[in-house]
Parts: C-alpha cells; structure tokens; sequence
C-alpha cells in the first residue's frame, strides 16, 4: 500500500472495519456456540453461498478463455445479483455476498491488494445498507409473503433499497477520489449519483425478478436463469461499443496519416464530416445512413496518402501535370479502404466526391443519378467548407457567399437537392467553421473553373 496516500488507506481500513461491524452478527452465528443465543440472527447460508459463488463466478468471467476479452467487465454487470442478495438476505448476511467475488476480482492497476480490499468494504456496506432498507420499508413481506409477492406494494422498498445501494456507492467513491486521486472536494460527488441511479435501477428490478422466482415453488434454479438474458443483453452491447470504437480507431488513425501530409486537412476532414450529416438529416435518412455519411465525409481525403507531400504543400498554382497526379486520390482513397468491411457505400463516395452532375469532374466523369447519392452528398460538404476554410492560396469566404456560390453552381456541379438540404440545415442549425472571413475574396490560383478552389 506504498503507493496509497496515508488518508486513503485509513479511509480503506475505516471502509473494511465498518463492513466487518455490519456482517459481524451473521459471522458470528456462524461460530459454534453463538447459534444459540436469542439475538444471533438465523442466516439462511445456503442462499449467501450460492449468490456469494455466482457473483465471484461472473466476476471471474473476463479470466475464461471460452469468453476471454468479449465477456462485459465491471461489477455493474452483476449487480442484480447483489441487489437479489439484499431483497433475500438479513442485513449482515447480504454484506457477505460480494465480498468473495471483489476479492478474487481482476483489477486493472495497481496496488492491487488495496483496491480489491477497497471494493470488498464498498460492496459489502452497499449491499448492507440496501437490505436495511429494504426490510424497514416491510419488503421481505412482500416479495415472499405466505400469499406471494405483493405488487405493486413490493416495488417500493425494492426502490427504496436500490436509491440507499447508489447513495452509499456514491458517497464512498467520492471519498475516495478525494483521498486518493487528489479530486477537489467540490467535484468529488459532483454528478455522479443520477447517472448511476438509471442503470442500476434495471438491475434492481431484475434482482426482485430473481428474488421472487428464488421463493417461488421453482426454487433457486428458476432464479438463477433471469440472469442469462440479461448477460446476454449486457454482452450483445459491450460487443456493439468495443465494435464501435474499433471503427472510430480505424478512421483516427488514418485521418491522423494524412494529417501529417497534408496540414489544412487539420480540421477539415471533421468538418466536411459534420456537413454530410447535417446534409443527410435534412435529407431524412436512417441513422445507419447518416453515420456512413459521416464516416465518409471524414475519410474523403484519405487517397492524399498516395499523393506527392510536395505537391500537397505546394503554394503556388498546379502544372497540369501535378493537377492530374492529385486527381488521383479519390482512386487512392478507396484502393486504401477497400477492405475495411463498415464503411459500405462510404468507399462510394471517397471515389466519387469530385464528380460533377454535368459530368466534368472526375475520376470516371460520371454525371446526374449516376453519381451515388452519398458522393453527391460529400461533394456538397467538402466545397462548402473548402470556401469557409483559409487556405494558403485563399481567404475563407463568409458563409452567405459559400452558399450563393454553391446555388450558382447547384445543377451544374452539384447536387440541387442536397444544396438545398445544406442551405435549409445551415439556417436551422447555423455553421461555425474554425476560420471564417466577410472581406473580399481572395482568387483561387489552383482553382479554374471549381468553386471549392482546389481538387482536395
């Protein structure tokens, strides 16, 4: 515990002596001789070991090589369990149930031997404190009265134990920040009570399911099998956000690459990205679609990797020669994603976004529908904000002439619908590019003929 600040280990050891204290009656009914005597509480220990066991055992999930890494970490996922535990158990003994299980538990940092002591205490107060309430608010009764359950009556002290079960976590997490992680007090306990509430709240709920069934004529088994859909559930979405920020780490570190290249890219990959949104909500499209905009909007440029630094960085106006290796990127750019299986129809719109509705732009010249709608979509984003970003052969233009520029060339070079869906989202919403300018407009030496001033 050399690494813990000496506050923070007497604030462990206060936390362990006081979770002791609280499960020391049904500890000591355990003792032989202390059975006997009138205020020992009668602990049912077959219960405290079965949910005891099944809580170490979902906290040992992560360790399986069958689950491995795709098992859901973090005690929240078993607090059903606990929860079941207090709704079940007298006091003392619901103290018990996750004190196994956060001892055996995997912990991330270390000093390992105090955080696992830590969590035990927080646990067992937790759990301590929920089941005290739990019984004043006459719950047992309840839920397993010689009549069954009685609902809804049987909800409010299920409710009442869960608020009590997030307070003292709350309040115990807190201090610790303070203590340990030098958090100021006045943020300590700041926001962190109601984002807890909701979750654990389903958890309760679930836990009085298994309560219920625990005492039903079905027994402990029946209880037990509530938990396996929720673990599915629990599962099926921490797979969802590891899957998603494994694409959202594919597109920062390609973004970053050619950042590196190519500086006014900086910036402008996000922003073209935030456009094709804004274009395809107004549009109406389905949350899949608006999100493949997006990712293609922030990818439009990734074929600069393939492209010369020096003719990125170049100041001057482009050789006709330099001109046509630069028009190569939107090739570049879908040879680069080719196999990366989630972008879908953004590979589309990486090759296509500097094709023309009349059929000038390129690589293929292609013109009107047969240019994909997610191409026609970015290239309206991408000349949009190329107008409102400085440049370093061009001043930013203000935003009315960005528009009035892309209306002049709506039908043309673009899209109409989706000029019109950008204007119409623009004087809802409003756009706040980094760099915007209401001088005069500064010419475009590598822009002849293109509004967006430039073939990025």
């Amino acid at each position: 515990m050399r690494s813990v600040p000496a506050l923070a280990r007497a604030y462990i050891l206060g936390a362990a002596l006081a979770a002791l204290f609280c499960a020391a009656p049904a500890l000591a009914a355990a003792v032989p001789g202390a059975a006997g005597s009138p205020d020992a509480p009668s602990v049912p220990w077959l219960a405290v070991a079965l949910l005891a066991a099944l809580y170490a055992g979902c906290e040992q999930l992560p360790r399986c090589r069958f689950m491995g890494r795709h098992a859901p970490r973090g005690m929240g996922m078993f607090f059903p369990v606990l929860l079941a535990g207090a709704f079940l158990l007298p006091p003392a003994a619901a103290a018990l149930v996750g004190v196994p299980g956060a001892l055996l538990a995997r912990v991330e940092r270390r000093p390992a031997g105090p955080r696992r002591i830590w969590h035990a205490a927080q646990l067992a107060l937790a759990c301590w404190a929920a089941a005290l309430a739990h019984q004043a608010l006459g719950g047992p009764g309840a839920v397993g009265g010689p009549a069954g359950p009685d609902f809804p009556y049987a909800l409010a002290p299920a409710a009442a134990a869960v608020v009590v079960f997030c307070a003292v976590l709350t309040v115990l997490d807190g201090g610790i920040l303070v203590l340990a992680e030098r958090v100021p007090a006045r943020r300590a306990w700041r926001g962190r009570f109601w984002p807890v509430l909701a979750p654990v709240s389903v958890h309760g709920l679930v836990g009085l399911m298994m309560t219920v069934l625990w005492r039903s004529p079905y027994g402990p088994g029946a209880a037990l099998l509530v938990l396996l859909p929720m673990y599915i559930s629990c599962w099926l979405f921490a797979q969802y956000h590891r899957e998603r920020a494994a694409h959202q780490s594919t597109i920062r570190a390609l973004v970053q690459a050619v950042d590196l290249k190519d500086g006014y890219t900086r910036g402008h990959s996000e922003r073209v990205g935030q456009a094709s949104v804004m274009i395809a909500q107004e549009l109406g499209m389905d949350d899949s679609r608006v999100e493949t905009l997006r990712f293609a909007g922030i990818l439009h440029d990734v074929g600069k990797l393939g492209v010369p630094t020096r003719l990125l960085r170049k100041d001057g106006p482009l050789t006709p020669q330099e001109r046509r290796v630069i028009e190569l990127h939107p090739e570049y750019g879908h040879e680069i994603t080719r196999g990366i299986g989630f972008l879908g129809e953004a590979r589309a719109a990486i090759l296509h976004h500097h094709e023309r509705v009349d059929g000038s732009g390129y690589p293929y010249g292609l013109a009107g529908d047969r240019i994909p709608e997610c191409a026609r979509v970015v290239a309206v984003a991408d000349a949009f904000d190329a107008m409102t970003s400085t440049r370093s052969y061009s001043r930013a233009r203000s935003v009315p002439k960005a528009v009035a520029e892309l209306e002049r060339c709506a039908g043309a070079h673009f899209d109409p619908r989706m000029v019109g869906a950008l204007v119409r989202a623009l004087d809802r919403h409003g756009w706040h590019p980094s760099v915007t300018a209401d001088g005069p407009d500064l010419p475009a030496p590598r822009a002849t003929g293109s509004p967006a001033g430039s073939p990025s």
